[in-house]
């Protein structure tokens, strides 16, 4: 009697009528993949909370998630399998997973840029070629073990390709994420890693479409023949027709302007067209994708409007069902016996042994030190996604076994999982800074020598503003000059797509500061152009890249670093129309006061309300007034170092206002002046500072000084609006002195002080400029500290 065969489970209907009319949803599509994404995010988002204080990539969590939902945890209740993964909801899951995994494959084609590519040095090439290689031998060794044990049967030449694809790849997006958490994004050891990690990711995807084309069900070695050559004609194809379409696109999307939506769905279409067309060569349309998004332009705002447009729902939303899709096919339960378990740790060691060896050893053979080396081998040993994706293929064409994908799963797991731990064990870039030097402020006794600026800025607006206060910092008669480093603070969010922190660690700082790269003459460019070509400052780009939470930890490493002898930050509010001032970003507040108790050198905080306009101010137009609001003590002296600087420029008129008490009321304002905010030293070294000051004015008519007595409060601030017709504004974080001491000091922003609150309040009309120095000391003073610290919590309640 013949067996009957299977039925095939009947299709599911996309939407219920409801439970009121009897129907369970679950039995349903749409409300079963409702059911299963939030699932999938919850789960996984909540393992990615967990494994935070381990610094592990988003990733991890993800893999472990979908293992947990599959058969190998979850899954083992046939209950909880047939009712949130029945089988006849697998089609609608896989078409929904690969569909967010050929969008962003087309977003990890954006983060390769074939123009660095083609500028990567012969050492990355090296360290690439031998990170492929040498796992890529090892693979195919274990793959005669594996074939002989518990691989028997399935085809040689597309399991060797397979199995040495599978240990020779390094995760480009993922090892980005993990060298930004690290903050080793910006470092060599950084930049050498993601150079060779993007030879090495083209080189792979090149090899999985042989290992495709080799995997072929056709008898015929002539099909395979077919689908490679189909598939260079189709790359060649859109290497000579996509990048003009592209660039035209992206010629007509301007910097600061909205990118016409029209382009934005072209593209996408795109994509889907040439995941269309690879997948019908039959070397899956991922690939199509991946090439679409290598050949996208990546100067300009059209590279940035797709990601942000594709990216949260796409990596959000749906590629986590990809992690689930793969779970599913992992039962950890399937390895079973001393063999299996022995086979694992041989994959887990030629592995890693074949990618770290191999990476080292020629690491080592360029001149690099061995600690460099080492941590460049684990960095190469990153997986992630493009592992699991090579693994699916496999398992989906016959190659792998279940067997043999659950170790090949766990072997990517434990690998990506080891990175960050051993690479913070034996890579300490903070203990290779030289921390101990000597020029930790402007006011020095060595005033020719070089002075060394930090200058961060979070947006292009700070950047006029920025350059004209390079402009008259620079001074004519230091013999040394000055030394600036812009630093871009760019925040690391949870988005896992590093097309914008790659690509600016790559350029080592801002995007248009390379002019080849700069598609349009923008002033800035020619601005930063020019000073680089003065013989008396040279500005050096670096970028910043980390979360809000630990941005001050850069700041700090790089100014130690760097040797700087004034850290400047942007203000957190900005000027609006109306002249009053709205917070930009709260946590940049939390940066700066961060970096004020930390601070290795003098730190001043730059209140931006247009200093010489909106662009650069050259040196032959310079027409400022700075004035310098003078009560005494370290950050007004400091202060007044800075400003004696400045007033070397041609066109720069200083003028130093000293507020003296009155001495008919000296005697009662003795009171107010018993605090720890006003030492007896610090008298005699103002007296020192002044009486250098007023001889500097007989050689100098550029400088202006003048007392002003003031018996009150009141008098004070009189005192002050007389001068608010100027350019900017140089005063002490916390003044010292009698007169300061009779001020309210309860203020909004504890980071400017008591002076600097009063020039941005609304009562006082200025469009001068502000910065506020604080002079660095080995211990700041008590009142200095406790400002800061109130400024904290009084935030904390305004937030509860």
């Amino acid at each position: 009697m013949a067996t009957p065969a299977p039925k095939c489970p009947k299709p599911m209907k996309a939407t219920s009528n409801g439970v009121f009319q009897g129907d369970d949803p679950l039995d349903y599509a749409l409300p079963l993949a409702i059911v299963q994404i939030c699932l999938v995010l919850v789960l996984t988002r909540v393992l990615a909370y967990v494994l935070r204080p381990l610094r592990q990539p988003r990733v991890v969590a993800e893999i472990i998630g979908g293992i947990l939902l599959g058969p190998s945890a979850l899954g083992r209740s046939e209950k909880y399998l047939h009712t949130i993964f029945p089988p006849k909801s697998l089609t609608v899951l896989d078409t929904l997973a690969n569909l967010g995994l050929l969008f962003f494959l087309f977003l990890v084609g954006l983060e390769l840029d074939p123009k660095s590519l083609r500028r990567t040095g012969k050492k990355a090439l090296c360290i690439a070629g031998a990170g492929i290689t040498v796992p890529f031998l090892l693979g195919i060794g274990t793959s005669f073990a594996l074939r002989s044990t518990i691989s028997q049967g399935v085809k040689q030449a597309p399991f060797l390709v397979f199995m040495g694809v599978a240990l020779s790849i390094t995760a480009f997006p993922v090892l980005a994420r993990i060298l930004a958490e690290l903050k080793l994004l910006t470092t060599d050891v950084g930049r050498m890693a993601m150079s060779a990690a993007a030879v090495n990711d083209v080189a792979a995807w090149i090899l999985l479409a042989l290992a495709i084309a080799l995997s072929g069900s056709g008898s015929s070695p002539l099909v395979s023949l077919w689908v490679l050559l189909s598939g260079a004609g189709f790359v060649a194809l859109c290497i000579f027709v996509g990048p003009p379409i592209f660039k035209w696109m992206a010629g007509r999307c301007s910097d600061g302007e909205h990118v016409d939506e029209i382009y934005v769905c072209a593209t996408l279409a795109a994509v889907l067209a040439a995941g269309f067309v690879t997948d019908t060569i039959g070397i899956h349309a991922l690939f199509g994708a991946f090439v679409l998004g290598v050949l996208v332009p990546k100067e300009g705002p059209f590279a940035g409007a797709l990601v942000e447009k594709v990216e949260d729902l796409v990596s959000g939303l749906f590629l986590p069902l990809y992690f689930v899709s793969s779970g599913l096919k992992t039962n950890v339960a399937t390895i079973q016996g001393a063999q299996s378990w022995g086979l694992l740790v041989l994959v887990i060691f030629t592995s890693c042994v074949g990618k770290i060896v191999g990476t080292v050893v020629v690491s080592l053979l360029c001149k690099m030190p061995i600690q460099e080396a080492l941590t460049l081998g684990f960095l190469m040993n990153t997986k992630g996604l493009v592992e699991l994706i090579v693994l699916n293929i496999g398992k989906d064409r016959g190659v792998l076994n279940d067997q043999t994908f659950a170790i090949m799963v766990l072997m990517a797991l434990f690998t990506t999982f080891i990175t960050t731990p051993i690479v913070i064990s034996i890579y300490k870039p903070a203990k290779l800074a030289v921390t101990k030097y000597k020029h930790r402020t402007i006011e020095r006794k060595e005033a020719s020598k070089q002075v060394r600026l930090l200058s961060c800025f979070h947006s292009t607006k700070n950047i006029p503003t920025l350059i004209n206060l390079i402009e008259v910092s620079r001074g004519t008669q230091k013999k040394e000059g000055l030394r600036v480093y812009a630093m871009h603070l760019m925040e690391l969010s949870e988005r896992p797509s590093a097309i914008l922190m790659v690509n600016k660690a790559k350029k080592n700082g801002l995007p248009f500061w390379n002019k080849e790269e700069a598609s349009d003459s923008n002033q800035v460019v020619v601005a930063f152009e020019t000073f680089e070509q003065l013989s008396q400052v040279s500005i050096r780009p670096t970028t910043a890249i980390s979360p809000m939470s630990t941005m001050h930890e850069d700041i700090i490493t790089s100014a130690e670093t760097k040797r700087v002898a004034m850290i400047i930050l942007p203000f957190h509010k900005h000027q609006r129309l109306d002249g009053h001032f709205e917070t930009t970003r709260n946590d940049l507040r939390n940066v700066n006061r961060k970096v004020l108790q930390q601070a290795p050198c003098s730190v001043g905080i730059l209140v931006d309300r247009g200093l010489g306009g909106a662009s650069h101010v050259s040196a032959s137009n310079v027409d400022f007034t700075i004035t310098i609001l003078f009560f005494g003590g370290h950050d007004d002296r400091e202060a007044l170092a800075y400003g004696m600087r400045m007033a070397e420029h041609p066109g720069v008129t200083l003028v130093v206002v000293r507020l003296l008490v009155d001495p008919e009321v000296a005697g009662g304002s003795v009171k107010l002046d018993m605090n720890q905010n006003s030492t007896p030293d610090n008298q005699p070294q103002d007296e020192v500072v002044i009486s250098s000051l007023k001889q500097r004015i007989s050689n100098n008519a550029s400088i202006k000084y003048e007392e002003r007595t003031v018996k009150d409060a009141a008098q004070t601030l009189d005192a002050i609006k007389s001068h608010n017709r100027c350019n900017l504004f140089l005063v002490g974080r916390m003044p010292e002195g009698q007169v300061i001491a009779s001020l309210n000091k309860n203020s909004e922003c504890p980071e400017l002080g008591p002076i600097g609150n009063l020039l941005i309040s609304s009562e006082y009309s200025t469009t001068a400029s502000i910065l506020v120095v604080q002079q660095y000391r080995s211990q700041l003073s008590q009142d200095a500290l406790s400002s800061l610290e109130e400024g904290e919590i009084s935030d904390g309640n305004e937030s509860n």
